[in-house]
């Protein structure tokens, strides 16, 4: 069994900063790619940010210079750091991991969703 576990969220002024982290546990043998996704009310989920097992990282560019993904393979944790914030950042915001899982003495790949954290950014 694998679980994420997401954190960081919360209410947080216009120009202020977040981090958000997902710890993911259970019987992990690689993370492979990790994404940072975000859903607003009435919106249609969208992909924030990527980073590679390799450590190459793409953003949006709605936040391109504003939010850093990284990974800390040894924790199983992965972090999407939040600077500037805007009104228009407000969701919730998923990860999204993909792991390679030991089941029965054999890996296997398999995608991953963390449960969601809610993001408002507001005065």
């Amino acid at each position: 069994q694998v679980q994420l576990v997401e954190s960081g969220g919360g209410l947080v002024q216009p120009g202020g900063s977040l981090r958000l982290s997902c710890a993911a546990s259970g019987s992990i043998s690689t993370i492979n790619a990790v994404g940072w996704y975000r859903q607003a009310p009435g919106k249609q989920r969208e992909l924030v940010a990527t980073i590679t097992s390799g450590g190459r990282t793409d953003y949006s560019g709605d936040v391109k210079g504003r939010f850093t993904i990284s990974r800390d393979n040894a924790k199983n944790t992965v972090y999407l750091q939040m600077n500037s914030l805007k009104p228009e950042d407000t969701a919730v915001y998923y990860c999204n991991l993909a792991l390679t899982i030991w089941m029965g003495g054999m890996t296997s790949p398999k995608v991953y969703w963390g449960q969601g954290t809610q993001v408002t950014v507001s005065s």
